[in-house]
């Protein structure tokens, strides 16, 4: 059996996970689903560098019990993609979630502008505290426009701000350590966060070895739970 690392995206917790963990531990999968540092009900201090913070906590919980496959959704591939260029050796497998899924030097910042307007969601700057929000009402349209009304409203109640630092810092990945890692992609065909077509430019610059689609908007966790955990399943 595997161990999934489940890891959440930008302004998110472990707590997107609450439906797609039953599903893999029923299949006798051990699953973590942690707050990334600083996040959801984690109130760890931001380092000066979070994403080495964060891709640092993954690759720990990912040596904590064999090789891992590490599951990085949206602003979560970045952290994976770091987790594994620390410590490959833990990671079994990464997989991209209608993710970022960057080449070595590019930051999530320069990709979302390479990929032109309508990416991603408008952010409200708290520059005093180096934080971002999502503008108020506009968080269905991009996250959750597939989702139910008390899933949106639930989802909504708990977000939380999201440091700048990682978005604006180029990522530092080899071919050697990052790059021997195996590498699959979760499409999501609805997503208006990360459109389609932004995700497979990515994937045209880092092919994967594993592609699979599903119908869904940005929040498949939510909006189609059971097309995601048999995805997830796939790879273990």
């Amino acid at each position: 059996m595997a161990h999934f690392v489940l890891v959440h995206g930008a302004w998110h917790g472990g707590w997107c996970w609450e439906r797609i963990v039953p599903l893999l531990t029923a299949a006798g999968h051990r699953v973590s689903a942690p707050d990334l540092a600083g996040m959801g009900s984690d109130r760890t201090p931001f380092t000066e560098d979070v994403l080495e913070q964060w891709s640092s906590q993954v690759a720990s919980l990912a040596g904590s019990e064999g090789p891992a496959i590490l599951v990085g959704h949206s602003r979560g591939g970045i952290v994976i993609s770091e987790a594994a260029e620390r410590a490959p050796g833990a990671v079994q497998q990464l997989v991209y979630l209608t993710a970022f899924l960057l080449p070595a030097g590019e930051s999530l910042q320069a990709n979302v502008e390479k990929a032109g307007p309508g990416t991603g969601p408008e952010m409200i700057i708290d520059g005093e505290r180096g934080t971002c929000t999502v503008k108020p009402g506009s968080e269905r349209g991009i996250f959750y426009n597939r989702c139910s009304d008390a899933d949106t409203r639930a989802a909504v109640a708990r977000l939380c701000p999201e440091p700048l630092e990682p978005l604006a810092r180029g990522l530092r990945i080899t071919p050697q350590r990052f790059g021997r890692v195996p590498r699959a992609y979760i499409e999501a065909l609805d997503d208006q966060a990360i459109r389609i077509g932004h995700q497979r430019a990515m994937q045209a610059v880092l092919p994967c070895a594993k592609v699979v689609s599903i119908d869904s908007d940005h929040s498949p966790f939510y909006s189609a739970p059971l097309a995601l955990g048999e995805a997830l399943l796939r790879m273990g």
